[in-house]
């Protein structure tokens, strides 16, 4: 079974989600995800400054065996990329919920984080 820590919230398209201290929401995709995709090669990220809506397509990763895109979970704007990604995007298999983190977003409303999946949820709908 896959890690899905239990502090952090889901959505059923593999991304999940942390509350930092400063409001700000950080993003990333679940080690289900990255396990399904293979060594990661490619990841394009948006651009600091962005405004997004639930369910824009928002990243794109690639790997070795696919393309998926990486949705937008919660409505925001995008203020911070972790550019570390752009030179070493393998970090994503190696510690999706930590160095391999894709973005962070100032969300429009909190209440929407609230709102998304527990882990025990997200693990019940793998």
């Amino acid at each position: 079974m896959s890690n899905i820590p239990a502090e952090l919230k889901y959505i059923a398209s593999h991304e999940w989600l942390r509350l930092e201290d400063d409001g700000t929401i950080t993003v990333g995709i679940t080690d289900h995800a990255q396990d399904l995709l293979g060594d990661v090669v490619f990841v394009e990220l948006p651009d600091v400054g962005d405004i997004i809506a639930v369910d824009d397509e928002i990243s794109v990763v690639e790997s070795v065996k696919a393309a998926s895109d990486v949705y937008a979970p919660i409505s925001g704007e995008v203020v911070e990329i972790n550019e570390a990604l752009e030179d070493d995007p393998e970090i994503i298999n190696s510690d999706p919920y930590g160095a391999g983190w894709f973005f962070r977003i100032k969300p429009d409303n909190i209440a929407d984080y609230e709102a998304l999946m527990t882990a025990d949820e997200y693990e019940n709908e793998l």
